[in-house]
C-alpha cells in the first residue's frame, strides 16, 4: 500500500505518486482509476509512457473498483474513526503508522492470515496466550475506559512528543 496526501491533487502530483508508488520494473499492466478530473492528460501520459494501461471505470460506478473502495473503508473504520486529525502533517503520521501497520502486522484472510509483507511465525507461551495488539488497534481491543490513555499514547508516539 502507497499513499500520498495533498489538498489540492493535480495531475502532475498524481503523476509523480503513481511514478513513486510502481518503479519502473514493478508497474502493473493496467490501472483501473475512477473519474475525478484530477487526472489530466499528465497522467494519462504518464500510464502510456510506464506501459499502464488507462481503465476508468463507468461514471458514478465505485462499485467497478471494489478493491479500492474496500481499502478506503478499511483505512476510515480501522484508524481514522478512532482519531481525531489535527492538520495534514498529523494525517501523514497517522497514515504513515497505519500504512506500516496494515503492511507488515495486519493480517489478510486473501494471503492465509499473513501480511503482505511476510513474516515468520510467532509461536506464543505453551500455557496461555498473550493479548497482544498493536498501539493503533489497543483503544478497541480494551474498551473505552483505557481508550483515552490509549489515544494520547498513540498520538503521542505518531508525533514523536511521548515516549
Amino acid at each position: 500500500m502507497s499513499f500520498g496526501v495533498t489538498s489540492n491533487p493535480t495531475a502532475e502530483w498524481i503523476s509523480r505518486q503513481i511514478t513513486e508508488a510502481f518503479p519502473w520494473d514493478h508497474e502493473p499492466e493496467y490501472l483501473i482509476r475512477d473519474r475525478d478530473r484530477s487526472y489530466g492528460s499528465v497522467f494519462v501520459r504518464r500510464l502510456c509512457a510506464m506501459g499502464i494501461r488507462d481503465r476508468p471505470i463507468a461514471p458514478r460506478s465505485p462499485w467497478q473498483n471494489a478493491y479500492v473502495e474496500r481499502l478506503i473503508g478499511t483505512i476510515r473504520r480501522e484508524c481514522l474513526d478512532h482519531i481525531i486529525v489535527f492538520g495534514e502533517t498529523h494525517l501523514r503520521r497517522i497514515v504513515g503508522a497505519y500504512a506500516a501497520y496494515y503492511n507488515e502486522s495486519r493480517t489478510h484472510r486473501s494471503l492465509d492470515k499473513d501480511a503482505p509483507f511476510h513474516r515468520a511465525i510467532q509461536r506464543l507461551g505453551a500455557t496461555r496466550p498473550r493479548r497482544t495488539s498493536s498501539p493503533i488497534l489497543q483503544n478497541l481491543i480494551f474498551g473505552t475506559d483505557t481508550a483515552n490513555c490509549l489515544i494520547t499514547e498513540a498520538v503521542g508516539a505518531l508525533d514523536g512528543s511521548h515516549r
